[in-house]
C-alpha cells in the first residue's frame, strides 16, 4: 500500500479488506496496534479516550453493494506542512 498515504479512504471492489487496510465500519482498534493512523485521526470517530480509537463509518454509503469502503493504515505517513 506504498502508493496510498496513511488514513486515505479509497473504495474496494473485494469482499475483504485488502493488506494494509481496515474496513471503514466504525470499529474500535488498539491505539498499539495502529499508531500511524491515530496519529492521524485521533479520537475524531470514538474510542475509549485512552487505549483505543474507531475508524469512521462509512456502511451504506457506499456506490454500489459491491463496493467498501477501507482506510489505509499501511502507507507514506502525508506531510503536515
Amino acid at each position: 500500500m506504498d502508493e496510498f498515504l496513511v488514513g486515505e479512504i479509497i473504495p474496494v471492489p473485494y469482499m475483504f479488506a485488502p493488506e494494509g487496510t481496515l474496513y471503514c465500519d466504525g470499529q474500535e482498534y488498539p491505539v498499539q496496534l495502529f499508531q500511524l493512523l491515530f496519529a492521524l485521526i485521533g479520537f475524531t470517530f470514538g474510542g475509549n479516550g485512552s487505549s483505543t480509537f474507531r475508524v469512521p463509518n462509512l456502511k451504506g454509503f457506499e456506490p454500489n453493494p459491491n463496493v467498501h469502503y477501507v482506510i489505509v493504515t499501511d502507507g507514506m505517513f502525508p506531510d503536515r506542512y
